[in-house]
């Protein structure tokens, strides 16, 4: 044993009592000790390349010791032996989740924040990993960003795209073009104001970022309305708590109908995350579907729901700007509720290409960019 340490290693029938560097005595089941043995991951897969399923009998020291700092097991029957780090049997030694550096407190913002968003030069985003991630990182915490000078392209959104994830398709394809359409199938293509709202909710899980690249702006009117679901939610809380506990706890129907598809779900309004914290809102007035809910139930969820919605029209929270062209904003679509005022369509012109990635890929990227990875050997 180490000379440092106060206490000695000692085994029991399910697992191994090990002194730390702090000087307490933290308890281990031999199956984590066995199945998490350094030695059973590949270096360059950085999989666990070892089987615990393939063991005959129950894994059983057959003697374990301190040596350098490191818990030294030596395997009864096979013979195999583990070497675990103290430093990294600490992580673990409270049963505590592994730390998340993506799992960041959110900022709330209210109508003031334009002159405040994050802005990245999307040039400089490639050319700069360490932007990518100050870019990610204020998407995590105020789920909103502009980014300036892009290219006049399709390709141009393709590669800001990448620099997060991929493209995640929505039922109605990878890319979409918000411009005035002959026959639209959506109130976005059409030169109508259009309501605030968090986009696709009809799908099981709505795309979680979404891109808009203005590519033209030069018509009358058009102003885009953004706001933050987390910061109207959270003073739903505080003002009407029961409000908030049926708008987070009621499953409500969402859709989406035309002559081809049919896309149907259940959502919260208000979404919750791990640690009971606003993680954002899904709302959608074009399309919430009838309400499929007991009567006398809508006598108190109805006046709830209409609230929180009068909330969504409130100048507190409302940011409005004009999004210009060589300017993408990337925002949360579960947290960043938005809209546009109408705007002329019989002069100037009016493009705006966009397109979806997924949050979890975009909270990878951020993981990868900022932490040390594991395994490598």
């Amino acid at each position: 044993m180490d000379a440092h340490l106060s206490h000695s290693v000692s085994l029991t029938a399910t697992g191994v009592n090990v002194p730390m560097l702090d000087g307490t005595v933290a308890y281990f089941n031999n199956y984590w000790l066995r199945d998490n043995c350094p030695t059973s991951f590949d270096s360059q897969t950085r999989e666990r390349t070892f089987d615990i399923f393939h063991e005959a009998d129950a894994p059983k020291p057959a003697k374990a010791t301190i040596q350098d700092e490191a818990l030294v097991i030596e395997w009864a029957g096979s013979g195999h032996v583990s070497r675990h780090a103290l430093s990294f049997l600490a992580l673990y030694a409270k049963g505590e989740k592994r730390h998340d550096p993506a799992d960041l407190p959110r900022r709330a913002w209210y109508s003031d924040h334009y002159p405040a968003i994050a802005r990245f030069s999307q040039p400089a985003l490639k050319a700069d990993k360490a932007l990518v991630a100050q870019w990610i990182e204020a998407m995590l915490v105020e789920g909103v960003a502009i980014i300036t000078d892009m290219p006049d392209s399709n390709e141009g959104l393709d590669d800001l795209v990448k620099l997060m994830g991929h493209v995640r398709p929505t039922f109605f394809g990878e890319y979409f073009d918000v411009r005035t359409h002959i026959k639209p199938t959506n109130l976005a293509y059409t030169a109508k104001a259009l309501e605030m709202h968090t986009d696709t909710p009809a799908e099981d899980e709505a795309p979680g970022v979404q891109f808009l690249h203005c590519r033209a702006n030069s018509v009358s009117g058009g102003q885009n309305l953004f706001l933050d679901g987390v910061a109207v939610a959270n003073d739903l809380k505080k003002e009407f708590p029961e409000d908030f506990a049926l708008l987070s706890g009621t499953d409500i129907p969402y859709y989406c109908e035309h002559d081809h598809y049919d896309m149907r779900s259940r959502q919260r309004v208000i979404e919750l995350d791990q640690h009971g914290e606003v993680s954002g809102v899904t709302i959608s007035q074009h399309m919430a579907d009838i309400f499929d809910l007991p009567q006398d139930f809508l006598d108190t969820y109805y006046p709830a729901f209409c609230r929180f919605g009068r909330m969504l029209q409130s100048d507190k929270y409302l940011m409005r700007f004009r999004l210009e062209a060589t300017e993408c904003i990337v925002f949360d679509n579960h947290r960043i509720v938005h809209g546009r005022s109408a705007y002329s369509a019989t002069e100037g012109d009016r493009y705006l290409r966009g397109c979806y990635a997924d949050r979890g890929e975009m909270r990878s990227t951020y993981r990868a960019l900022v932490s040390e990875g594991r395994f490598k050997g």
